[in-house]
């Protein structure tokens, strides 16, 4: 993996803990998805239309990639912020983040036809080890069992998303921030409705929390679009694997500022989870 592409990856680790520990924190609902989507839309449009005006590759199959995208992350996004709502942050994310790389390194064996050596294969299995352990096991209890059922789903979309778009990026060759651009229109335009019939939740939410509705909007697609960056030139088995960093970063958060307890314990088994993740990305 090359300095570059680590350095991106890494950086968007960080920003992509950050938005989900503010979209924990604000527990909005899908008037919440609607609301930052929107705002980026301004933001990055100069130079989504750029891109488009310049962009020569235009076919019909790149049409389907950007309305797949738009349709896959808006199932992650409503099933991540449900899970939110009923789960902890220090469960739901880490257990998320944790089965993204491994189905999406699964995928692009089969469908990319990207090698996995035998130490990633271990990797995976740490990760899904520590996975387990880090919501108590067989004893946990309801509520991390529940927010363990949430994670796997978002994990299972994280993986889906991530090969589509690493095809998109890297076979299609479509602009990366025109790939997370389509995704926002689509989030903009199908939840637009919802949002209109919850207008009084909107303008409370853009009222109350507009600072950190402004960094979800930044962050949310300016970390996904250095990640697309990364997969223009970095293989999935690489990139997906690193970016569970965020792992350590959220469950401080939820951990400690969200007060969801058991610092130690789920800290302990994140970094597990991270060990794997290293064992997998050096592979």
């Amino acid at each position: 993996m090359t300095p570059l592409g680590f350095s991106l990856v890494l950086a968007a680790a960080f920003a992509h803990a950050t938005w989900n520990f503010l979209v924990k924190r604000l527990n909005g609902g899908p008037e919440l998805l609607w609301l930052f989507a929107a705002l980026s839309l301004p933001v990055y449009g100069p130079f989504a239309l750029y891109l488009a005006l310049t962009f020569d590759g235009w076919s019909a199959l790149v049409a389907v990639a950007l309305v797949g995208t738009a349709l896959l992350h808006l199932g992650y996004f409503l099933l991540l912020q449900a899970g939110y709502r009923a789960g902890d942050l220090s469960i739901v994310y880490p257990t998320a983040r944790a089965t993204g790389p491994v189905l999406s390194s699964l995928m692009a064996l089969v469908l990319l036809a990207q090698a996995l050596p035998a130490q990633a294969a271990l990797g995976g299995a740490i990760i899904v080890f520590g996975v387990a352990m880090l919501t108590g096991g067989p004893r946990g209890g309801a509520r991390p069992l529940k927010s363990l059922a949430y994670g796997l789903g978002v994990g299972t979309l994280i993986g889906t998303y991530t090969v589509w778009d690493a095809w998109g990026v890297s076979v299609l060759l479509i602009p990366p921030i025109l790939m997370d651009y389509a995704s926002a229109i689509g989030r903009s335009v199908l939840l637009y409705p919802y949002a209109r019939r919850r207008w009084d939740k909107v303008q409370a939410l853009w009222r109350d929390h507009k600072p950190a509705v402004l960094i979800i909007a930044v962050l949310n697609s300016g970390a996904y679009i250095l990640v697309l960056y990364a997969l223009t030139f970095t293989p999935v088995i690489y990139v997906a694997p690193l970016r569970e960093v965020s792992v350590l970063i959220a469950v401080l958060l939820g951990s400690v500022v969200l007060g969801e307890g058991q610092l130690g314990r789920r800290l302990g088994w994140a970094v597990v989870i991270v060990a794997g993740v290293s064992i997998l990305a050096a592979s």
